[in-house]
């Protein structure tokens, strides 16, 4: 995979990009071109950096500048990590180069404002949004930011995808080569469009997962069609999984039945221990002979009726697609979404939020097409359609994101974290990052955890 992204990076030097971004691309480090890209009192900044496949690194870097007209710089106050960092951290997503900066959810105290900016003003608390939205082309009139056309300009992603996401913080030069906010400053591209204002009465540890998780859990959970008197089943007992049984629950689901097994098996139990009318399979216990299909079908009568992907499509389970993904003669394993189509009823609907990066072998189709299975695409998650809804719901305490929050660790131990949620050690569920420039954690929230 590593080799993948060196080819990638070498075509897209070659082709070029489509040059229709209007905003600068490839700005993934500010130590890049420190003339351009740095904040001319040369303050330096601790970051979280890509270094190569399994690996990356806490480094001193520039503090960046307003490059362009409508930039806002971000002294970050909040950051994390998420199951969609692990896949660059394991070299699936390609076009990442060494020094990247990662990450992309971040919330903060505005610091500075390019002469562009009209809504946002030093002092403010705000929460930026992974994807970076220019707010008046096609998709970002229907409020679709995560499909923006103008801030990210790949050409590769057109010839793979016949068209192309919005740019996005800490997310590879495959979506703009954007710097990210595990950080301790971020730039905000269209500050005025990606960053929302948070009131006092929602902390930092709240406030912060409007950035993806939230967002992305309710697009999933809405996008499917999940609806009053419905069954559903999720796969994947990550932060996404669980804050999508959550919301499964908030618009109407009767039941909600989580999958998940193997090294991440606790999470089960944690999740269980928060919303206790979740139902769970823990498919490394599964008697010989039982899969995860059929004992779904044992619990409801013909499967559930909708299935939501929260995984991904770098975790094949038969060897197989194992073998298949270790030589490059797939992208992506379907033995997720095969077990998902099978499961459900027929019409049943299944949505894939887990992120799915290519080609995938051994897909079942067919039974798609035979038993009226409505396959969805979530998309990368249109977090600003919904981001505004969602914070009235925090604020109001129908929506409980502090059942997620198992975990705060300093930025300087990063690097150890990235190992620990990868090996999905220490039950760490969801984190909240702390820089130099958070507060105390807020009441009710978890204590500083250290590994020094």
């Amino acid at each position: 995979m590593a080799f993948t992204s060196q080819a990638a990076n070498l075509v897209e030097k070659a082709i070029g990009r489509t040059g229709d971004a209007i905003i600068e691309q490839d700005v993934s480090n500010p130590d890049r071109d420190r003339m351009k890209y740095a904040d001319p009192s040369g303050e330096k900044m601790k970051a979280l950096c890509w270094m190569g496949k399994n690996s990356v690194e806490l480094v001193e870097t520039y503090k960046p500048r307003v490059i362009e007209d409508k930039d806002v710089i971000v002294k970050v106050t909040g950051s994390t990590i998420c199951g969609s960092d692990l896949h660059l951290y394991h070299g699936t997503i390609i076009e990442l180069q060494k020094g990247d900066i990662l990450g992309h959810e971040f919330c903060g105290k505005v610091d500075s404002v390019g002469p562009g900016v009209k809504k946002i003003k030093p002092g403010d608390r705000v929460v930026a949004s992974f994807q970076i939205a220019c707010g008046e082309c096609m998709y970002c009139q229907k409020k679709l930011s995560s499909q923006c056309e103008r801030t990210n300009s790949s050409k590769v992603a057109n010839a793979m995808y016949g068209g192309r996401t919005a740019g996005m913080f800490g997310y590879s030069h495959f979506t703009g080569g954007f710097a990210g906010g595990q950080a301790e400053y971020a730039r905000v591209p269209f500050g005025d469009v990606n960053l929302l204002k948070l009131p006092d009465d929602v902390p930092d540890e709240k406030g912060l997962y409007l950035s993806d998780v939230l967002g992305t859990s309710w697009n999933c959970v809405v996008d499917t069609g999940v609806k009053e008197g419905d069954v559903v089943a999720i796969w994947g007992g990550g932060p996404i999984g669980q804050m999508c049984a959550e919301m499964s629950f908030m618009n109407g689901a009767k039941r909600v039945i989580v999958i998940d097994g193997g090294p991440a098996a606790w999470r089960l139990d944690y999740i269980k221990s928060k919303t206790p009318k979740v139902e769970t399979i823990n498919y490394t216990d599964l008697p010989s002979g039982t899969s995860v299909t059929s004992k779904l079908k044992e619990m409801e009568h013909d499967g559930p009726d909708v299935a939501l992907e929260c995984a991904a499509g770098e975790y094949a389970k038969s060897v197989s697609q194992k073998l298949e993904l270790a030589s490059g003669l797939q992208q992506d394993s379907s033995d997720i979404v095969n077990e998902m189509i099978t499961s459900v009823k027929n019409y049943g609907r299944c949505g894939i939020t887990g992120v799915y990066v290519g080609y995938t072998n051994h897909f079942n189709i067919g039974s798609i097409m035979e038993r009226g299975i409505r396959f969805i695409g979530n998309g990368q998650a249109p977090v600003q359609k919904y981001w505004e809804d969602l914070l009235k719901m925090l604020q109001d305490g129908s929506l409980r994101s502090e059942i997620m929050l198992s975990h705060r660790v300093d930025i300087s131990e990063m690097d150890t974290l990235y190992q620990k949620f990868d090996a999905r050690a220490d039950n760490i569920q969801k984190v909240f990052v702390q820089t130099k420039f958070s507060g105390p954690p807020a009441p009710g929230t978890p204590e500083l955890t250290t590994w020094k």
